[in-house]
């Protein structure tokens, strides 16, 4: 067994145009303020981290893990939640996700998908420098919108589009094979990896390639009612990033999961911050604590009711309140005797 660590909190959320939240030293000491012990960094924002630098230059991540180091913290993990969306996006969502691009780049879609698995790969680049493990992404989604067909979905489109996921994905993953980091893929709905099926569709499209994992948050198996404390006795061997997110799920006679159109605030399934959904945290933690996944506990602030600033305030107790010392000793170890196999024949009448 092994001690989760914690807490930590994500940044992507909390950035803003305001102090403290505009500055990598502002966002840190509001964290360690709070009692953070980690923050998991996105690699979109200049504010927080050069990822050209980083790659590039070792000095410049030992001074970048130097000044978060300095408010006794530590890097969980770095983020590409953004580009690794956009390895790969249906043309349905062209549009919209050209937002998320540099201004140079929108329109022009294959180089927009170059450019993200570019980033992809320093990022993994950049965590070795960094001295770190695990990476926080999204797949990207080529099928989505076949996810409940209509017409049904013609044969062999599903393998195709993983078989194509996972094109785009290998020359990334070798990448992060070579510089001994985990590819941690949040298993979240509109990603091509949503849940247990699809995760394992797509690691069989990669060959198993080893450098294919999860980032486990079970916020998003409440919304598709999804046994999430099976989950990590499924996939423990895999979940090497955990973010600590709440939901609820209540359906009524005019919606349900797939949430009607509404905006978040009036879905059947809506996040909410730790302690304030239906997510049995104290089974989670003592499952992933029992496997020994080796993780850092994470918040991510996503809530349609509480402020960022008070769900941040209490997600550092929050955690710590659910954080197991693992034991090092079984707890009857103090009535055993030693033994030999002639006892052990006379016990048994033998």
């Amino acid at each position: 067994m092994k001690t989760i660590k914690g807490p930590g909190i994500f940044f992507a959320q909390f950035m803003d145009e305001k102090p403290p939240y505009n500055s990598l030293d502002g966002l840190c000491k509001w964290a360690s303020d709070l009692g953070y012990k980690g923050v998991q960094i996105p690699t979109t924002d200049p504010r927080l981290i050069n990822l050209e630098k980083a790659v590039e230059s070792q000095a410049y991540c030992d001074e970048l893990k130097g000044k978060i180091n300095s408010y006794g913290l530590e890097i969980t993990e770095l983020s590409t939640h953004i580009q690794g969306q956009l390895v790969a996006v249906h043309p349905a969502h062209d549009i919209m996700f050209d937002a998320f691009a540099p201004k140079q780049l929108k329109g022009n879609y294959k180089a927009r998908t170059a450019w993200a698995a570019q980033q992809v790969k320093d990022a993994g680049v950049a965590s070795k420098r960094l001295g770190l493990k695990a990476h926080a992404t999204f797949s990207g989604s080529l099928l989505w919108p076949a996810i409940h067909p209509w017409p049904q979905q013609p044969k062999g489109l599903i393998e195709m589009g993983f078989k194509e996921l996972a094109k785009r994905w290998l020359p990334i993953l070798d990448t992060f094979k070579d510089n001994g980091v985990a590819v941690c893929y949040e298993v979240h709905p509109v990603e091509d990896i949503h849940d247990g099926d699809t995760f394992e569709r797509f690691l069989a499209a990669t060959g198993n390639h080893e450098s294919v994992n999860m980032l486990y948050d079970p916020s998003h198996f409440v919304l598709q009612q999804l046994d999430y404390i099976k989950y990590i006795d499924h996939y423990h061997d895999f979940i090497k990033a955990f973010h600590v997110k709440d939901a609820e799920f209540n359906p009524t006679g005019k919606k349900g999961a797939f949430g009607g159109y509404n905006n978040w605030k009036d879905r059947a399934g809506r996040y909410r911050s730790p302690g304030d959904g239906q997510v049995d945290f104290k089974t989670i933690f003592s499952k992933l604590t029992e496997y020994g996944c080796d993780v850092w506990a994470v918040l991510e602030w996503e809530c349609v009711i509480k402020s960022q600033d008070q769900g941040a305030r209490e997600g550092v107790s929050f955690i710590n309140s659910h954080i197991i010392e693992a034991t090092q000793k079984v707890f009857d170890d103090f009535a055993g005797t030693d033994t030999n196999d002639e006892q052990l024949k006379k016990i048994l009448g033998l």
